[in-house]
């Protein structure tokens, strides 16, 4: 379980969080959504330790995992697919998948390694025909797939997502949110940042809305998709 309580996150002096209280269950998939410069990667940054939280507490299963750094946030089970995606584009789809194991090479074996990497090829079939081609020449798509199964090669307990959605085809959408939701079912726990919301709602059961970074809606995704003034003034739905 992710909670955070109270939570304060600033640039500098400029300060982008207000007071963040949210909860994640084990196992759910929760949607972050609000217009842009609304506060939502600065969550998943302060989250995931790039960015210092100036006060409150973010805990994971009931440890206090405010301010790590982000290296040991992955070793605590915090998965990161954050904005841009952030591969190493010189180096081939199956070594950027290495490099995500990387916190495991002390303490696992490279044969289970190597299984969570043909576990990741059936997740995104895609991935296995692409295994030697560098990363850089894949397609957006492909791409994200490359993020999220670098991700999931650290075996982790809860995945960020920033934006998953971000350029793509709405057939590639639905098929990565396809894999997201097998994820889920695996016991997986989802948090999506969106711009899209229906793309989130394909996925997600609960979300919170950010507006310039206070919490201002929070509920099951169905609330909001039924709710059209509030639907209209913050994720601009007809």
């Amino acid at each position: 379980m992710l909670v955070l309580d109270s939570v304060n996150a600033a640039y500098g002096s400029i300060q982008v969080l207000y007071d963040i209280s949210l909860r994640v269950e084990v196992g759910e998939a929760v949607a972050i959504l609000g217009p842009n410069g609304a506060g939502k990667t600065t969550l998943l940054k302060t989250i995931a330790g790039h960015i210092k939280s100036t006060s409150g507490l973010t805990s994971l299963n009931g440890k206090n995992i405010s301010n790590l750094k982000p290296e040991l946030a992955v070793k605590e089970g915090i998965g990161q697919v954050l904005e841009g995606r952030q591969l190493f584009g010189p180096l081939s789809v199956l070594e950027n998948l290495k490099l995500g194991a990387y916190a495991r090479f002390k303490f696992d074996t490279y044969k289970n390694i190597l299984r969570d990497i043909e576990k990741v090829y059936e997740l995104f079939p895609r991935l296995e025909e692409r295994r030697s081609q560098k990363s850089n020449t894949l397609s957006g798509g492909e791409q994200m797939m490359l993020a999220i199964g670098r991700a999931i090669m650290s075996k982790p307990k809860i995945l960020l997502l920033d934006e998953p959605s971000m350029g793509l085809a709405p057939m590639v959408v639905s098929d990565i949110f396809k894999s997201l939701k097998s994820l889920r079912d695996e016991g997986i726990t989802l948090v999506i940042v969106e711009q899209n919301p229906d793309a989130a709602f394909l996925l997600a059961e609960r979300c919170y809305v950010l507006e310039v970074g206070r919490i201002v809606h929070s509920g099951p995704s169905s609330n909001l998709q039924s709710s059209k003034e509030l639907a209209q003034f913050y994720l601009g739905l007809d």
